[in-house]
């Protein structure tokens, strides 16, 4: 039975880790026009600063949870922690793009190391101990990083160029980095394992060869891919004519992040209740009314949107990684959900860049076309899916 006190720790320093996590991985968004109009670049090139994280963070996710396993998940998500806050504290010092890029490529794959392995660490050290809460601060914490980083990136920004906006988020990062690492305890019931490939190659193929799976991964990948092109270019429109506001006033707007801490915990209460199918589907009507809502050049009227876009999304993706959890076989159930990380991460990566040459070629109104497409598509998959995992008959 784990002690207060050490619960209390636990809690506490998984929601900093959290924080430093997400305001690292997403510290550039709020600074690309800046970025973009110093380097020359489009809407699209410029989102390669986020895309590049993001897609580190997918294709490490599954390597580094393994290698936790033999390592340990308190050194593994300390090291990689301190990896990511490095370059981030070197990232507004270098003013070659390409070189930007790369070194997001490897901050995203460090971040990684935490994002995999935290929700097992917690499982292993609270011996299931009120296992929702918990989890549900680091979620919070999530929520809060990507929000705060934002925030600080953009106001920051606005003043000192978008290198003192990146490196306002990394110095915060930094002193979160330094908490969690001091309030982390040591591991006292993970027992280190040999690394073994083939349960691991077992468990993927499980979970690629079952179809209904494929839904959630789908609304992971083209959530994701519309909510990351939505805050990217965001900043482009409401800072170029007519709209014309300031970087910082811009730089607001990302307080509509908030409203994904409150839908997530709704829609999984909702989904038990009416069932997932109902609930997605009900989520991505939202986003996309949330997306539309978005389409006149009204300040109120899209920040309203924004709310309702960010809600519905974080919605959906709360009850979609959730059905992954239920309907995954028990040998599948790790690989199956590091899977939805790599169609969530990877889609945001690749959505991202897509989205943002779509707006800078057509425009606000092509862009919600093309994401209004990707939505429907994944809500057509979850209207003819069965999320229960099938019962075998003896």
């Amino acid at each position: 039975m784990v002690s207060a006190g050490r619960l209390r720790r636990i809690r506490f320093a998984l929601l900093l880790g959290a924080l430093a996590l997400f305001a690292l991985l997403y510290a550039p968004q709020p600074v690309l026009p800046q970025l973009a109009g110093e380097y020359g670049l489009s809407p699209g090139a410029a989102a390669l600063l986020v895309s590049a994280a993001t897609l580190g963070l997918a294709v490490s996710a599954i390597p580094l949870g393994t290698l936790s396993e033999a390592v340990g998940r308190r050194r593994t998500m300390i090291t990689t922690l301190v990896i990511a806050e490095v370059l981030g504290l070197v990232l507004p010092w270098v003013h070659s793009f390409p070189l930007m890029v790369g070194l997001r490529l490897v901050q995203g794959a460090a971040v990684a190391g935490l994002a995999a392995v935290a929700t097992a660490y917690l499982a292993d050290e609270t011996g299931g101990v009120r296992l929702g809460t918990t989890v549900g601060l680091y979620v919070a914490g999530t929520t809060i990083g990507g929000m705060t980083g934002r925030l600080l990136g953009g106001i920051v920004g606005d003043f000192w160029g978008w290198s003192g906006g990146v490196l306002a988020v990394a110095l915060l990062a930094a002193v979160c980095t330094v908490a969690f690492i001091a309030l982390l305890p040591p591991e006292q019931h993970h027992q280190r394992q040999p690394l073994r490939w083939k349960p691991l190659l077992g468990g993927l193929g499980a979970a690629l060869r079952d179809p209904g799976l494929y839904p959630p991964y789908l609304v992971a990948a083209l959530g994701m891919g519309s909510f990351v092109t939505v805050y990217n270019v965001l900043g482009f429109r409401i800072t170029a004519p007519p709209l014309l506001l300031p970087p910082a006033l811009a730089a607001l707007a990302f307080l509509a992040y908030a409203a994904g801490t409150v839908t997530s915990a709704l829609a999984g209460r909702a989904a038990d209740r009416w069932g997932r199918v109902r609930v997605l589907l009900t989520s991505l009507v939202v986003t996309v009314a949330g997306l539309l809502l978005m389409l006149p050049d009204s300040v109120p009227v899209i920040l309203i949107g924004l709310v309702i876009f960010t809600g519905g999304f974080f919605g959906a993706h709360s009850v979609a990684n959730g059905w992954v959890g239920t309907r995954a076989s028990k040998a599948a159930r790790g690989q199956a959900s590091a899977l939805y990380q790599l169609a969530y991460y990877g889609g945001g990566s690749v959505g991202g860049v897509l989205g943002g040459i779509a707006y800078g070629a057509w425009g606000w109104s092509g862009m919600t076309l093309l994401l209004t497409t990707w939505l429907t598509l994944a809500g057509l998959a979850v209207l003819f899916s069965r999320p229960q995992r099938p019962t075998t008959q003896p």
